[in-house]
């Protein structure tokens, strides 16, 4: 049989026994051979619980698939037919940072968005570039599938300056829209196509189909119908319905990230009432890491608990087995990920990233044609691609100006004093972490 291998790099994560799970559930299309699952030595614990409990479950399922883990990630990139990156630079710490700093100035702090989101595309930026020189020389031909937040930018950084072109980034958002808009529906998830228009956190859904007929006016009808356990949520982000006025309006149903910019005064009262009682997001996260870590490592636990599903990030590891899957088989099927705009909304470039439905060939994703991002919806799109391509230059370059510029540009932040204040007091918790801005001025 011939080899198939793919390197997870982050294998220390919680969310690898879903992407275990996910390979064995696929594995009559998708014969893995060999699954590495990768990690740092400040990671060596988690890696060698849940690499344990991946081994249990290949062995329960009697597979004929290596689960190796590893230290060296060039010695496990080597000849690599699918890389997945996973990391969080400066663990879950450093996220508790990204949420509490901001929010002791009375902003917004939260992982992907505003200041908490632009370090962690800086930390994180710096080190999958590290992994894609590596990968130029170990593994060229290899796919990167990214789901290392913030995605959209690690895929624009990638694709923007590492002269790499087979990535993809993923996230779980576009699958749980899909998820509720079949249970909406009333119809079987398979049946069910949506088309989205903007960014990574930051799209619309725009129209949604079922057996390619568009059902988008019975949802907007619906809308103000639906009951809270009908909308579209998400574990990490406190629900507000939005107004049937804003609904009709956009004649578009906003991803629940969205939250935080047309609502930001009510989810920046809740982030603050969690702060006060040390439980912001991070510090919840942490919690059920600790429970989940404390099951991988019981001997007689052989799959995925159902706790994991309490980890926010459901379905991220099935999308990417589901990516995998798709272009190793040069499916045609379509999927929602992060790729290159290659025309598809013409008011961008084409070579931004965007999220976007997409046709999954064996030679990538093929954006499905939008047009023109509808009026309604233009500003805060291209506000917030303004701030990603910003985040994703300071990254690399180092160049302290332009991120606070970018930071200032942020519809999440609303002074330029704060924004150097607030840059400032991230940078210092973070340094360890940033050495492309060594030699700037930090006044």
């Amino acid at each position: 049989m011939k080899k198939l291998k793919i390197v997870t790099i982050g294998g220390g994560s919680s969310y690898t026994p879903e992407l275990v799970e996910g390979f064995i559930k696929r594995y009559a299309e998708l014969p893995v051979t060999e699954l590495w699952l990768v990690d740092i030595e400040e990671g060596r614990e988690k890696l060698d619980i849940v690499g344990r409990l991946a081994q249990r479950m290949v062995e329960a399922a009697g597979l004929p698939l290596k689960v190796i883990l590893s230290l060296d990630r060039k010695e496990a990139l080597k000849d690599a037919d699918f890389v997945t990156t996973q990391l969080r630079v400066g663990q879950l710490s450093a996220r508790i940072l990204d949420e509490r700093i901001p929010l002791t100035h009375g902003i917004l702090g939260q992982e992907t968005n505003g200041a908490g989101g632009m370090f962690k595309a800086l930390r994180t930026i710096p080190v999958i570039m590290e992994i894609v020189e590596d990968m130029k020389v170990l593994c060229p031909d290899a796919w990167l599938i990214n789901f290392t937040n913030p995605a959209g930018m690690v895929t624009e950084a990638v694709q923007r300056y590492g002269n790499f072109s087979k990535v993809v980034g993923l996230c779980n958002v576009p699958v749980g829209m899909k998820k509720s808009m079949a249970k909406q529906l009333k119809a079987q998830e398979e049946d069910i196509a949506m088309e989205i228009v903007g960014l990574n956190h930051h799209f619309f859904m725009t129209d949604v189909f079922e057996k390619g007929q568009s059902r988008m006016k019975e949802i907007l009808e619906g809308y103000e119908k639906l009951t809270p356990e009908d909308e579209v949520s998400m574990k990490n982000i406190m629900t507000i319905p939005w107004t049937k006025e804003l609904v009709r309006a956009l004649a578009a149903i906003p991803c629940p990230y969205l939250s935080y910019y047309f609502y930001p005064q009510e989810q920046l009262q809740h982030q603050l009432e969690l702060f006060a009682t040390h439980s912001v997001r991070a510090e919840f996260v942490k919690g059920v890491e600790d429970e989940l870590f404390a099951l991988y490592a019981q001997e007689e636990l052989h799959e995925k608990p159902k706790q994991l599903e309490q980890r926010g990030g459901a379905h991220y590891s099935d999308a990417a087995c589901s990516l995998i899957t798709s272009i190793y088989n040069d499916k045609g099927d379509i999927q929602y990920v992060n790729t290159r705009n290659a025309g598809a909304l013409t008011d961008f470039p084409e070579d931004t990233i965007i999220e976007v439905a997409a046709k999954i060939t064996k030679d990538g994703p093929v954006p499905i044609p939008v047009g023109a991002i509808p009026e309604a919806l233009k500003g805060t799109i291209h506000t917030i691609k303004s701030f990603e391509r910003m985040t994703v230059e300071a990254a690399v370059t180092g160049n302290r100006d332009l991120a606070i510029a970018a930071l200032t540009l942020n519809p999440l932040v609303p002074s330029g004093a704060l924004a150097v204040q607030v840059f400032d007091e991230l940078y210092e918790a973070h340094k360890a972490y940033l050495p492309q801005f060594k030699g700037e001025s930090h006044a």
